[in-house]
């Protein structure tokens, strides 16, 4: 559902100009640097999260809500004000089309708001996954989504008597979507069954607990940030190609996150039932999920390779664009099919299983190989020394995922990752 929001503004937008759509799938890359640092914080707490509430320590549970809530907060409000005082030095980085950087900075100076929102609610919905409120988190993010999307219709073409603002649109949709979304969260947290964060929670230092958070946190951030500047570098090469192989890939990367949804799922799920397992003391109970969730994922991967593979038709008809531009994205979809194989088995084997069991420093060192000794150093000289093809250029970022499953599938079998993070008192 939170992938559709991406795919709602792209295929409304998409129907106005290629101009627009571009520009906003450029901007919205801000919101992707920052929420690798929101996964970091919010994936930590989870790891403890889950592993204590599995044990039944649901006063530690609350107090890390206070602390991934802070901490989070903070980090929202630096990308919320450089959205706001410097959105066109933002918009430089990913493009030098200076069409696109006028449509995105419009787009950053207003959606920065929901990114200070959603830093806030997704530590809400973080918490409410690892206490079995799971169901309530879809709701809301259903709820939240549908309302972007209507939303997104009244103010991208202008309906019900208000002027069509196209870009600016899409970004007003987006923050009065978040508003719902993180004041249905607010709600919900204070009925019966559900842990709210403390107040004097939030001004006190935790120093055993925030020990333990940063040995979580840190390689997490370290690998959120390898992986999320990494796939926006990624963007930033086929966009300085040119603005055809841009369109192409915007619309390409709305298909590939929107089908990433079912391994994401798993990898979600992955981390808080082997966390589960292991903070209560069933280690052998956590290893044997951890190993069929793996095998689970590979299933998912291939099946979202025919995914890929049967909406290509559909979608290069669906979106306007140039002739080359829908050449272009044909092929990135045939590349992108394969890609999708190792992507699901190395989400659901590293975010979920690995991470679930505290294993966070492998994915750290393995996207730093993988991804930035490899990948992107071959689509930097492909793209800009070499002159290399649009599509072998594509399937240059596409190499990292595809490249780590026999090394994810040895560090699996070395089950370090079968352990319990908890302290009997903090």
């Amino acid at each position: 559902m939170l992938s559709a929001v991406a795919a709602a503004d792209a295929l409304m937008l998409g129907r106005i100009a290629q101009e627009e759509m571009t520009a906003v799938s450029l901007a919205t890359q801000i919101q992707f640097v920052q929420n690798m640092f929101i996964l970091a914080v919010t994936a930590a707490g989870s790891i403890l999260g889950a592993q204590y509430y599995g044990k039944g320590d649901l006063g530690t549970v609350k107090r890390l809500f206070s602390l991934i809530l802070k901490t989070s907060g903070l980090i929202s409000f630096v990308f919320f004000a450089a959205c706001e005082l410097v959105p066109g030095y933002l918009m430089h980085i990913f493009t030098q089309d200076e069409a696109l950087i006028i449509i995105g900075s419009a787009y950053l100076r207003i959606a920065g708001w929901s990114y200070l929102i959603n830093g806030i609610s997704q530590c809400y919905l973080a918490i409410f996954k690892i206490t079995e409120h799971v169901k309530l988190t879809a709701v809301i993010s259903s709820v939240a989504v549908i309302g972007n999307i209507v939303l997104n219709s009244v103010f991208i073409f202008g309906l019900m008597g208000i002027p069509a603002m196209n870009a600016r649109g899409a970004a007003l949709a987006t923050t009065l979507a978040r508003t719902i979304e993180l004041s249905l969260c607010l709600i919900y947290s204070f009925k019966k069954g559900y842990i709210r964060p403390d107040i004097s929670h939030l001004f006190k230092r935790e120093p055993l607990l925030g020990k333990d958070f940063l040995k979580q946190c840190l390689p997490l951030l370290g690998g959120s940030l390898l992986w999320g500047v990494g796939f926006t570098a990624y963007t930033a090469i086929i966009g300085n190609i040119g603005s055809d192989a841009a369109a192409a890939n915007s619309v390409s990367a709305v298909v590939r996150d929107i089908i990433c949804c079912a391994c994401n799922g798993i990898g979600t799920a992955a981390s808080i039932m082997v966390g589960n397992e292991l903070g209560a003391g069933k280690l052998e109970i956590g290893k044997a999920y951890g190993l069929k969730l793996v095998r689970i994922s590979w299933v998912v991967g291939f099946i979202s390779t025919g995914l890929v593979l049967a909406v290509t038709p559909l979608i290069t008809h669906m979106v306007k664009l140039t002739d080359e531009a829908q050449s272009y994205l044909t092929g990135m979809m045939i590349i992108m099919a394969i890609y999708m194989i190792g992507r699901c088995v190395n989400t659901v084997s590293i975010n979920g299983v690995l991470d679930g069991g505290g294993d966070t420093i492998f994915d750290m060192y393995s996207l730093a190989v993988s991804m930035w000794v490899i990948a992107i150093p071959l689509a930097l000289l492909g793209a800009f020394v070499f002159k290399w093809h649009v599509f072998l250029v594509y399937a240059c970022t596409c190499l990292d995922e595809v490249g780590k499953i026999p090394w994810v599938m040895i560090r699996l079998k070395k089950y370090k990752w079968v352990q319990d993070l908890t302290r009997e008192r903090i």
